[in-house]
């Protein structure tokens, strides 16, 4: 099968690359024509348009940074896709969105399948991050092929917003537990630890997460750098608080985490990265949260 990736940023432009490393029949396009240059250099065709790629491959994938961008590249690639063909999404749309747009695909003859990832950016370069998958299960069974590729752990969650509700849910989770890795590096900053120490300290507790064993390393180091903006977070954090709303679930936590993330657009703005949360209480206290030998990047 021929695939077509638009939007090789930061985590699409991973997910492209692992399937031209596998050895699948690939074009790319983003509007950024330089994003392309390495996919270009590993093998695969660089289309120069959405539109272009759509009537050249036989399904097509999509990462883009928000629900209006998708349904507007859709609108692109809609009329050039052959019928049969699969729109296969791995942006983080709600629930409604991905309903909305696949109704849109399917009458004209294009069949969705969200795939939104999870696991951050440093995952995605190795191959290896979760594929949380919603739409019919025979469309997930044909292309688990190139989603192996693509991560190691694979979710068919059930229809359609399906993938769309526990991705929200995960990254709700990894916001909260980024506040409260920022909290507890600074009590024990204040509390006149070894900060490093108490980083692996923590690392090997009951009161370790993921989010601490990754994101926590980058506060240490000063980076902050996840690849992942304050701006992307709240639009993940607004679609957990609508979901909250609409299933009657009070969400104490997420709201004072989306409030915390408000208060770091408007410090740094909506481009900075989403660790720097914890920096809103380095600067608040006038105490910086640095210990040597932490990484800047994942690897």
């Amino acid at each position: 099968m021929k695939y077509g990736y638009i939007g090789l940023g930061n985590l699409g432009g991973h997910v492209a690359a692992s399937l031209i490393r596998a050895g699948f029949d690939v074009t790319v396009y983003d509007r950024n024509p330089a994003l392309a240059d390495r996919h270009r250099e590993m093998g695969a065709k660089v289309a120069g348009s959405a539109a272009e790629l759509a009537a050249a491959v036989d399904h097509v994938f999509t990462c883009l940074p928000s629900p209006a961008v998708s349904e507007a590249v859709l609108a692109q690639i809609l009329p050039q896709m052959k019928p049969g063909a699969t729109w296969i999404e791995n942006s983080t749309l709600g629930r409604d969105d991905i309903i909305r747009l696949g109704t849109l695909a399917s009458e004209q003859g294009v069949r969705l399948l969200e795939c939104p990832v999870t696991g951050g950016v440093h995952l995605a370069a190795r191959g290896e991050i979760t594929v949380l998958a919603g739409g019919d299960k025979d469309l997930f069974e044909m292309h688990l092929p190139a989603l192996k590729v693509i991560g190691n752990r694979h979710f068919h969650m059930g229809p359609l917003g399906s993938a769309a509700v526990i991705k929200v849910i995960t990254n709700m989770l990894a916001f909260i537990h980024l506040k409260a890795c920022g909290e507890a590096l600074m009590l024990a900053k204040r509390g006149g630890l070894d900060l490093g120490q108490a980083w692996h300290a923590i690392a090997a507790s009951s009161g370790t997460s993921f989010v601490h064993e990754t994101e926590g390393a980058l506060i240490l180091n000063g980076s902050y750098d996840i690849a992942f903006s304050v701006d992307l977070a709240l639009k993940d954090l607004g679609f957990a608080m609508g979901f909250g709303r609409e299933f009657g679930v009070p969400l104490d936590l997420a709201a004072a985490t989306e409030q915390t993330y408000v208060a770091a657009r408007a410090a740094y703005g909506g481009e900075a990265q989403s660790p720097m949360i914890a920096k809103l209480l380095e600067d608040m206290l006038g105490t910086d949260l640095r210990a040597p030998g932490f990484p800047a990047r994942l690897e």
